[in-house]
C-alpha cells in the first residue's frame, strides 16, 4: 500500500503538501492574520468616567453636595474612523501580497529542485548505459586479444580466459616469436614477420582494453558523484514539504522538451500587473496616503459630548429642610489642536515614506524585467541548444555505429571508437541540462508572473 501512494503521487500532490505543511509559509499567513485582526481595532475611543466624593459634604444653596460624577464621551473629526480602517486594510492587503510571494517562492523551490532531481537521475541513467556499451566493447576486446595471443604462441601464452597483464602476455609472446625463429630459420618454410605481425595485434588489442577500463573508471566516478549530488536534492525536496530527510519521492520518467505558448512582451505586462512584490508596494503607498490623511484628521479638533451628575441631600436650617434635589448638567468638550509641529512632521513622514516605497516600486520593478530578460536569455538559449544537441547525438550515433562495425572488421582503433563515445555522451548530457535550462526557465517566468503558463510538451 505504501509503495502503490508513493508511485500514485505527483507534482501537484506534493505542491499540495508543500503548501499544508511548509512552516515559512504557515508563518507567513500567520502575520497576515495578526495584520488582519488591526482592522476591527480602530473606532470611538473609550469613554471617561470621573467620580469625585466629599468626605464632609460640601454644603450649598441646593443642599450637602455628597459627590460630583462626570461622563465624556470624546468623538474624533468625521471620516478619521474610516481613515484608520482603511489604512489597517492596505497595511493588511500588503502582507497578504506578502504571503503570496513566500508561496511563490516556496512552489518554485520546489517544482525546481524536483526537475533539477529528474535531471540527475537521467544523467545516471545515460552513464549507466554508456558504461554498458565499454563493457561490451571491452568484452570484445578482450576477445580480440585472445585470438590474437593465441595466433602468436599458441595454447602456451594465451593465458586466461579473463585479460592477461600487459607486460607478462606481451614478453611471452615475443620471446616465443624469436626463439622459433632462431631455431629454424628456413627449414619449416614459416615467415619469420608474422610472429612479431601477432604480437603488435596483441599489443594493440591490450592497449584498447586499457583504453575502455580508462573510460570506464572515469565512467564510474562519475556516477558516483551523481548519485552524491541527488542525495542533497533529495533532502532539500523533503525539507520544504517539512517531511522526513529518508522519506520516499516518486519522479516521473517524462523528461521530454517543452514550448512555451506565451509572447515574450505580453508576460511582461503580466509581472506587471501580477507579481505579488509590486501589488505589496502598491498596498504600502496606499496605506501611506491613509496615514497623511489620518495625521490631517488627528490635526482638527475633537468634539466631547458628556453629563455631570451631582447628588445633594437636604440640610437642615432653622429645624426646616433645604434644598436636597440632585442636579443634572449636560457637558460639550473640544480639543484645540494648537501646537501644529508634531501634526505637520506626521504628514511629512508619512509623504516621504509614500514617495520612498513609489520608487522602490521603480526599482523592484526595473529588477522584475532583467529577472525577466534573464529568463527569457536562458530560454532562447536552451532552445538553441536542444536542437543543435538533438542533431548531434542523431549524427554521433551514425557515425558510432560505422566506427563499432569498423572495429570489429579490424578496419579502425580503439580510439576512434571511444572518441565518437565520449562524444555522445558528452551531448546526451548536454541535450539533458538543455531540457532542466528549459524547465528553470519556465519555473522563473512563472514566479515573475505568479500563475502557470501554458506549455506545449510534444513540440520537440
Amino acid at each position: 500500500m505504501v509503495s502503490l501512494s508513493l508511485h500514485s503521487q505527483t507534482l501537484d500532490d506534493y505542491l499540495i503538501i508543500a503548501a499544508e505543511n511548509n512552516p515559512g509559509l504557515k508563518a507567513a499567513y500567520a502575520r497576515y492574520e495578526a495584520t488582519l485582526e488591526r482592522t476591527k481595532q480602530p473606532g470611538l475611543p473609550d469613554p471617561e468616567l470621573q467620580v469625585g466624593f466629599f468626605f464632609k459634604p460640601m454644603e450649598r444653596y441646593m443642599g450637602n453636595q455628597q459627590a460630583d460624577i462626570q461622563l465624556m464621551q470624546m468623538f474624533p473629526w468625521f471620516g478619521t474612523i474610516g481613515t484608520q480602517k482603511e489604512e489597517a486594510n492596505q497595511m493588511a492587503l500588503a502582507q497578504y501580497q506578502l504571503f503570496l510571494e513566500e508561496k511563490n517562492q516556496l512552489m518554485y523551490l520546489v517544482k525546481s529542485t524536483w526537475y533539477e532531481m529528474i535531471r540527475l537521475n537521467k544523467e545516471i541513467s545515460i552513464v549507466r548505459e554508456n558504461l554498458e556499451f565499454l563493457q561490451k566493447h571491452e568484452e570484445l576486446a578482450l576477445i580480440r586479444y585472445q585470438v590474437a595471443s593465441g595466433g602468436s604462441a599458441g595454447s602456451a601464452s594465451s593465458g586466461s580466459a579473463g585479460m592477461p597483464s600487459a607486460k607478462s602476455s606481451s614478453a611471452a609472446s615475443g620471446m616465443n616469436g624469436m626463439d622459433d625463429g632462431a631455431a629454424k630459420p628456413s627449414s619449416t618454410g614459416t615467415n619469420p614477420g608474422m610472429s612479431s605481425s601477432s604480437m603488435g595485434g596483441s599489443s594493440s588489442t591490450m592497449s584498447d582494453i586499457l583504453q575502455l577500463r580508462i573510460e570506464k573508471k572515469g565512467l564510474e566516478n562519475t556516477l558516483a558523484q551523481l548519485e552524491a549530488d541527488l542525495e542533497p536534492q533529495q533532502i532539500k525536496f523533503n525539507k520544504l514539504l517539512n517531511r522526513e530527510i529518508r522519506e520516499g519521492i516518486a519522479l516521473t520518467k517524462v523528461f521530454s522538451p517543452i514550448q512555451l505558448e506565451a509572447d515574450k512582451l505580453i508576460l511582461l505586462d503580466s509581472i506587471k500587473a501580477n507579481n505579488p512584490m509590486l501589488a505589496m508596494l502598491d498596498a504600502e503607498m496606499t496605506a501611506y496616503e491613509q496615514q497623511a490623511k489620518m495625521a490631517r484628521q488627528d490635526g482638527r479638533p475633537m468634539l466631547g459630548a458628556g453629563v455631570n451628575y451631582m447628588p445633594f441631600t437636604a440640610r437642615q436650617e432653622s429645624g426646616m429642610s433645604m434644598g436636597g434635589q440632585d442636579m443634572v448638567m449636560p457637558m460639550v468638550s473640544m480639543t484645540l489642536p494648537i501646537y501644529r509641529k508634531k501634526v505637520n512632521a506626521r504628514i511629512k513622514e508619512a509623504e516621504l515614506l509614500r514617495d520612498a516605497t513609489m520608487l522602490d516600486r521603480q526599482k523592484t520593478e526595473n529588477l522584475l524585467a532583467m529577472e525577466w530578460a534573464n529568463a527569457f536569455r536562458d530560454w532562447e538559449d536552451a532552445n538553441r541548444k536542444l536542437a543543435l544537441y538533438s542533431e548531434q547525438i542523431e549524427l554521433t550515433e551514425q557515425n558510432l555505429e560505422l566506427l563499432a562495425t569498423s572495429y570489429t572488421a579490424g578496419q579502425v582503433g580503439m580510439e576512434k571508437v571511444l572518441d565518437a563515445h565520449h562524444q555522445l555522451h558528452t551531448f546526451q548530457l548536454s541535450r539533458i541540462n538543455a531540457i532542466n535550462k528549459q524547465y528553470q526557465s519556465l519555473l522563473m517566468l512563472e514566479k515573475l508572473t505568479a500563475s502557470t503558463l501554458p506549455i506545449d510538451q510534444d513540440t520537440l
